[in-house]
């Protein structure tokens, strides 16, 4: 190759390039993975690697959380306008995890290292995890009741981690005297510095096999291609402004009021405007999402809804722009609360998927179980004398949504988050918690042509010592909603049984201690129906049935199937049920938010509206 490039990069090279830096994301991911020490990085792996130009553009990111597609660019970005790439120095590290300048919330630490070439910076690497616990009130540092960020524990603005190889030693020390279990918190950081120094020693590896020149023009080609290719799949969405609106359950000091999260995405040509007026204020609790946490999603959305061979770098993001109201749940004021910010952006993803249901409805699922069932509980066991911090609510995975031509997917971790679930034998090898069972849940997905995936239903139970359980989970007052005639999935359910034999309803979100013998009982729902139900097969819903994931009473309620004692199908009971059943049906109805909607605020469906406009009806 030419060491003097002045025009674009030839096809072949640069898709050789571009396929080389999605491997060293991915490479730079599976070392993060293999060589961290808790079981949320290690086994669930929440955590993401990344390549970005010397603008702090991304380059290339692993396959790994979609959620942290657009929030580690604005960590770079804040790291290098503190420390400007020409005051870098090779060796030099970075860390920050301040959601008010440039993070996500406090367990999201990121790692940013500079790349050199013969003392050149050409590019930098970037790790972003979430740790198990960095101080604050709660054990797991996602304090449901926090009302400010200090309670949440220990905040790290731009700082440098390492100066020209050498370690801040009085950074570290801080850290460790903050953290509850800081052997595995430090262990995850070292994981993070191995994650981008790999990365950086492929970086010079693909320099000395192509050149500088090369590399950086090919960093501009990439960057253009993802954006051609971006705006040609929005050309494909008809021109118009498309409103939906959802709720999170509520903040746990207005009573269970819901907050209002609303969105307007106005497609034009190849540009996309994401407008969040009317979305309710901060909370006075930590379901706040910072502008990091909230673009991240918008940047997901447009990546699931345009030509998935696009060039996974900030060239999609080009296209689009966005009002986040300031003081607003999508973008508080410090010193908000934000730990628990998980459960708006997972609401925000539904608001966003409502939206383009109006534009595309052939192309999206119905809503997803919309939560992500964390329940950390940290002590003092009493066996190993040592402190832990562990998520008790594994599986994290409810169902998924219905799709157009498919039925959803059983406990699954969907959108943003596509976390695994940690096995549950190493969590109760090094946990003084055992998962006495877990199933199914039976009707959990919503009825439709096409059925939502089920959620399951868990109990675990706290063995030995004392506990502190920080909840953060949703869903518990107004369900996943349906599309097209697709029925809502059923709200999610917490109970803590105690040894005592007292019955506890738990909040979504909420703070409770736990004593040896003392019992969780978790319900997860699952995604909700996609079409009318009774345009399901009889025999679907029988082997439905047969395989227990629908109840004979829902199967004739809902789908008008009505089966014999020896599971057959009564074909003239089904006929006339199905009749009596379809004179109920109105055919103009986008989405089916249930009955438990009408019961708040008075109605319970969305309407498709004339025009190109969709809005309430």
């Amino acid at each position: 190759m030419s060491d003097n490039v002045a025009t674009a990069v030839d096809p072949i090279t640069l898709e050789v390039i571009r396929s080389r830096l999605d491997v060293i994301a991915e490479e730079m991911q599976t070392t993060l993975l293999r060589s961290a020490f808790s079981p949320i990085i290690r086994e669930a792996a929440d955590a993401s690697a990344a390549i970005f130009d010397v603008n702090g553009q991304t380059m290339a990111q692993a396959a790994a959380l979609p959620a942290h597609l657009g929030m580690l660019l604005p960590a770079v970005q804040s790291i290098l306008t503190r420390f400007p790439a020409a005051t870098m120095q090779p060796g030099d590290l970075y860390i920050l995890n301040d959601p008010f300048d440039g993070g996500t919330h406090l367990p999201d630490i990121a790692v940013v290292m500079p790349v050199f070439v013969d003392d050149e910076i050409v590019a930098l690497t970037a790790s972003l995890a979430h740790h198990q616990d960095v101080g604050g009130k709660t054990p797991g540092s996602t304090p449901p009741d926090a009302t400010e960020i200090f309670a949440e524990g220990l905040i790290i603005p731009p700082l440098k981690l390492h100066d020209r190889g050498e370690p801040n030693r009085t950074l570290l020390s801080l850290i460790e005297r903050n953290v509850r279990i800081p052997y595995i918190v430090l262990g995850d950081i070292d994981a993070q510095i191995s994650c981008v120094r790999n990365g950086a020693r492929r970086i010079v590896e693909l320099v000395r096999l192509s050149s500088l020149p090369v590399l950086r023009q090919a960093f501009v080609d990439l960057l253009d291609l993802a954006e051609r290719m971006t705006r040609a799949s929005i050309l494909a969405i008809p021109d118009g402004v498309y409103r939906f609106h959802d709720y999170v359950d509520g903040d746990g000091f207005d009573g269970e009021r819901p907050l209002h999260i609303v969105a307007a995405v106005t497609v034009r040509g190849s540009n996309m405007h994401v407008d969040f007026s009317g979305t309710d204020g901060q909370a006075r609790n930590s379901i706040n999402s910072v502008p990091s946490s909230t673009m991240a999603i918008v940047y997901y959305i447009v990546r699931a809804i345009t030509d998935p061979a696009t060039p996974n770098n900030h060239g999609c993001y080009r296209v689009i722009d966005a009002t986040l109201p300031v003081g607003s749940l999508v973008n508080p004021r410090r010193p908000a609360a934000v730990s628990v910010r998980t459960v708006t952006i997972k609401r925000v993803v539904d608001v966003l998927l409502g939206c383009f249901a109006q534009a595309i409805p052939e192309r999206i699922h119905a809503a997803s179980n919309g939560q992500l069932t964390s329940m950390k509980i940290g002590g003092h066991d009493p066996r190993t004398g040592r402190a832990y911090v562990v998520n008790a609510g594994v599986p994290t995975a409810g169902g998924m949504g219905a799709r157009p031509t498919k039925d959803g997917i059983d406990v699954i971790d969907t959108d943003l988050s596509n976390m695994m679930s940690p096995p549950v034998e190493a969590t109760e090898q090094d946990y003084p918690i055992r998962l006495r069972s877990i199933r199914l849940w039976t009707d959990s997905g919503g009825a439709g042509r096409q059925r939502g995936g089920l959620g399951y239903v868990a109990e675990w139970e706290l063995l030995r010592g004392e506990g502190t359980l920080s909840q953060r989970r949703d869903r518990h007052l107004l369900p996943p909603w349906g599309i097209l005639g697709g029925h809502p999935a059923p709200v999610c359910r917490t109970q803590l049984l105690r040894s005592s034999g007292e019955e506890i309803e738990v909040k979504s979100k909420e703070v409770l201690y736990l004593r040896a013998g003392d019992r969780l009982l978790i319900h997860t729902t699952g995604g909700a129906g996609y079409g009318t139900p009774l345009e399901r097969t009889p025999e679907q819903v029988r082997d439905d049935v047969l395989e227990r994931r629908v109840s004979r009473e829902r199967a004739a309620a809902d789908y008008g199937v009505v089966l014999t004692g020896d599971d057959l199908i009564d074909e003239d009971a089904t006929a006339s049920l199905r009749a009596s059943l379809s004179a109920n049906i109105q055919t103009t109805e986008l989405v089916d938010r249930g009955a438990e909607y009408e019961g708040i605020f008075g109605r319970s469906r969305y309407t498709i509206m004339e025009g190109a406009e969709g809005d309430d009806a």
